[in-house]
């Protein structure tokens, strides 16, 4: 299956816009499986700098896990001050603590505008975002998380796969 719509303006985009290596991830903040993603996909944009661009869509799984859906807000509302990547990444490496207070606590960490992230929080714009997202995310054929795709075409496999495979297609063949 290909990605539905190709990654464009509205994606949450980390590493070189113009690298020839595109991942995209649909995740869920509360699922387990995506937290051991996050750590492997941290590792693959340091070890493959410059090589690699990384997009993150949500996907919450709300009917399994509760707080799934306010936090994909929470750092939806994080991005609307420049700061998605920093809450995306407090919230993996503090996935065992997850609520809603807990988010204020990390926009907090993160010195945002309290008043204004907790009126984002209650945007129909970002809602309509996260909905656009899932939408996107079916249309592509996910149907867990976390889910990849490699320039735009579904990747059977976890992050560690991911990262095993360019770590196979990039890595310099050493002379015997």
């Amino acid at each position: 299956m290909s990605l539905k719509p190709p990654v464009n303006k509205n994606d949450h985009l980390l590493g070189d816009k113009e690298a020839s290596i595109e991942i995209v991830e649909y995740g869920d903040y509360q699922c387990p499986y995506c937290r051991e993603s996050h750590s492997v996909m941290v590792r693959l944009m340091k070890e493959f700098e410059g090589h690699v661009k990384f997009v993150f869509r949500n996907f919450p799984l709300k009917e399994i896990h509760r707080y799934a859906a306010i936090a994909a807000l929470g750092a939806e509302s994080a991005a609307i001050q420049g700061k998605f990547w920093q809450m995306h990444d407090m919230i993996y490496e503090n996935q065992e603590r997850l609520n809603e207070p807990f988010l204020f606590t990390l926009a907090d960490e993160l010195q945002l505008d309290k008043k204004r992230f907790e009126a984002d929080l209650q945007s129909a714009f970002l809602d309509a975002r996260i909905d656009a997202d899932l939408e996107s995310g079916i249309r592509s054929g996910v149907n867990g998380t976390p889910t990849f795709f490699i320039n735009g075409k579904k990747f059977d496999g976890d992050a560690a796969d991911v990262l095993n495979l360019l770590r196979a297609a990039l890595s310099p063949i050493s002379e015997i």
